[in-house]
């Protein structure tokens, strides 16, 4: 996927205009438009400010890299979970595990 159609996904995901995105960005509003219509693509200084204003990752704006399916948020947490001791990050894999087993068993059964 290109930056200029996850950069119009985001937005109409969060039902903001192109010049709801350009204030929250600083980016103009015709310079949103052309990225949204691939006739142009943004600088690293207005990806990082498009990203900013959606609480993105640059990976997830350019749809690459590890992260790019996660936002800004769940890369935070799954960073603070690097920092707990071994026991800690063992037990909260354990809780994770058990949640996500049963949403499946859930969406299982639901079929």
């Amino acid at each position: 996927m290109n930056t200029g159609k996850i950069i119009s996904d985001l937005r109409d995901s969060r039902n903001w205009s192109q010049a709801q995105l350009a204030e929250k960005s600083t980016i103009s509003r015709v310079m949103i438009g052309k990225y949204e219509r691939g006739e142009a693509v943004p600088s690293i200084e207005a990806a990082i400010k498009i990203a900013q204003a959606f609480g993105v990752s640059l990976d997830y704006l350019a749809g690459e890299g590890v992260n790019a399916s996660y936002d800004r948020q769940t890369i935070e947490r799954i960073n603070g979970i690097q920092d707990l001791d071994e026991g800690t990050r063992s037990v909260l894999f354990n809780v994770i595990d058990t949640y996500i087993q049963n949403f499946r068993t859930r969406q299982a059964f639901a079929k």
